[in-house]
């Protein structure tokens, strides 16, 4: 089950980043996250409200959307700092798909954001299975791998000063994501939706309040979508929210991060599909290698 929930958080995050970067190339990154992360709070606090319903809470699940499942204030508090380290992230991340490849940023930002926590949950002492140690660096390679620059003609300078952009952003996007799975992690021990719900208002508050200071406008009435395209963004990563919570309850921490750090696939296989951005056979390689992985820890 972990896996299932796992590889669903994963494809869910790589689709939210791949909108949410189409959209800050069409409006900064500012105005984009004053969209994308309230709308993520809204699904969550909505699907946790009904979820209380007469004859609802019942297809939830048990514990999943009482308020009771929030936990006490420790657990608030975890979800709080969480939704505060993944709104850092996500200017980071937004901030990089603006300047720089996203076939560069996404991968970088999930391979930090990979190490970063299961580095800290061997430390506190979860052990890993020989397999599931041979699959994760299979993965973490598969992650360098799928970071290859895409195929193209352009200046070599040019390219080389992007992947240095890129790189910096990915960094610094990866070690707010880290945060934001190690302290949903701990929020999500008692509770699933009201953690994650209070996690996505503290990072509205964040979001906005940047927006406000910065004297951005969340809107454009340009007709190129960027709204749209936030507002979906917000509710797919609230989905995968959910999903990585429900991960590491059903089984090993540095199990659930692997596999869902593999998002930077989806993104790839996204940008190619969607934007044409052409992939190296280092990207293909990669992308085989991560099924390898996901095999190996599962097994």
């Amino acid at each position: 089950m972990v896996t299932i929930l796992a590889l669903a958080a994963a494809v869910l995050y790589g689709t939210a980043d791949f909108l949410g970067g189409v959209a800050s190339r069409r409006a900064s990154v500012f105005a984009v996250l004053a969209l994308t992360v309230p709308a993520g709070a809204a699904v969550v606090i909505v699907v946790a409200l009904l979820g209380e319903a007469p004859g609802l809470g019942s297809l939830l699940g048990h514990g999943l959307a009482s308020p009771a499942s929030a936990g006490g204030w420790a657990a608030a508090g975890w979800a709080a700092l969480s939704g505060i380290c993944g709104a850092a992230g996500l200017i980071a991340f937004y901030a990089g798909f603006a300047a720089a490849p996203i076939s560069t940023v996404a991968p970088v930002a999930a391979l930090v954001s990979t190490v970063l926590p299961v580095g800290i949950a061997v430390a506190g002492g979860e052990r890993l299975t020989s397999h599931m140690v041979i699959g994760g660096l299979i993965c973490l390679a598969a992650i360098v791998l799928v970071s290859a620059p895409p195929a193209g003609r352009d200046d070599p300078g040019a390219r080389a000063a992007g992947r240095l952009r890129g790189l910096g952003y990915g960094v610094a996007a990866g070690a707010g994501f880290g945060l934001f799975f190690l302290c949903l992690k701990n929020a999500g021990q008692s509770g699933v939706l009201w953690p994650v719900a209070i996690s996505r208002t503290a990072g509205t508050l964040v979001a906005v309040g940047i927006a406000v200071a910065t004297r951005t406008r969340p809107w454009r009435r340009d007709g190129d979508g960027a709204g749209v395209i936030a507002l979906v963004s917000g509710a797919v990563d609230a989905a995968a929210n959910v999903c990585y919570v429900l991960a590491t309850r059903a089984g090993l921490f540095g199990l659930a991060v692997v596999i869902t750090s593999l998002y930077p696939g989806m993104t790839v296989l996204l940008a190619r599909w969607v934007l044409g951005e052409r992939m190296r056979w280092l990207q293909r390689a990669g992308l085989l290698l991560a099924a390898i992985g996901v095999v190996l820890l599962t097994t």
